[in-house]
């Protein structure tokens, strides 16, 4: 059984990313599906939601200069089945670094290519920053599928077109041929108000192929779980936002043949 590398992404913040990719990874681990979270957003959210504290030199910024590997990064969460490549600051120079570099937008791929193949890993989760800039390229050059977070509002549908767009150029030149807009989920989704309920019915009939089941609610538990360093499961495990992310794993692990692990 291989392991899949997703991607979620969206040049938008403050959309739901950090805690879609978070809190799917945490559910795909209860499910026995050995997950890893890499966080590749310098402001590393990704790791405080899940309780690792920033550790200078604990990030990608050296492998991504061909400094040691991928594996000296692997971090132990506290929940079974899930592991985390943390952040820390640093990671933002490599926006600037990066470019100088040869094969500038496959470095991330040729890093997770190793975990990808021997790490034990069903799924690989990254986690980029609110920017479609250095690291979300490359981050969308290692990717099988990208997902996107998508906020239930009307500006959100401009981004979408935005982001897809950025994939077609990226398969077009050559850069990752097989990438795949593998699912968009919806966040922040508020059944009292219409737009909301338009926003969804309107990427339903754009890509309804595309488009998960699965309605990520506003709440203020969801939102109070990082501050705790914990995923949702752990914070409030019976509240809808935890039904939620477990209905949207369920999905995701039927939509991508994602198996409990045997080892």
């Amino acid at each position: 059984m291989g392991c899949t590398v997703f991607t979620i992404a969206n040049q938008k913040g403050g959309v739901g990313k950090t805690t879609t990719a978070v809190n799917l990874a945490a559910a795909l681990a209860e499910r026995k599906i050995h997950t890893l979270v890499v966080d590749l957003d310098p402001q590393a959210n990704a790791t405080s939601a899940l309780g690792v504290e920033k550790q200078e030199g604990k990030s990608l910024y050296g492998p991504l200069h061909g400094e040691g590997s991928a594996f000296e990064m692997l971090t132990p969460t506290a929940w079974p089945h899930l592991a985390l490549i943390p952040s820390e600051q640093d990671l933002a120079a490599i926006e600037i670094e990066l470019a100088q570099q040869q094969n500038y937008l496959m470095r991330l791929r040729s890093v997770l290519e190793p975990l990808r193949n021997s790490g034990g890993y069903r799924a690989i989760i990254i986690d980029c920053p609110p920017a479609l800039g250095m690291l979300s390229m490359n981050s969308l050059a290692a990717a099988d599928h990208l997902l996107i977070a998508l906020q239930c509002e009307y500006m959100a549908l401009e981004g979408l077109g935005q982001i897809l767009k950025v994939v077609e150029r990226l398969k077009q030149a050559g850069v990752n041929p097989t990438l795949d807009v593998g699912g968009i989920v919806m966040t922040m989704f508020d059944s009292r108000i219409n737009l909301a309920k338009q926003v969804v019915e309107e990427v339903r009939q754009h890509l309804p192929d595309k488009i998960f089941q699965t309605l990520i609610p506003r709440t203020v538990r969801l939102s109070e779980a990082p501050s705790f360093g914990k995923p949702i499961f752990a914070y409030d495990a019976n509240s809808p936002g935890a039904k939620a992310y477990r209905d949207l794993a369920k999905e995701v692990a039927e939509r991508f043949n994602l198996k409990e692990a045997t080892v």
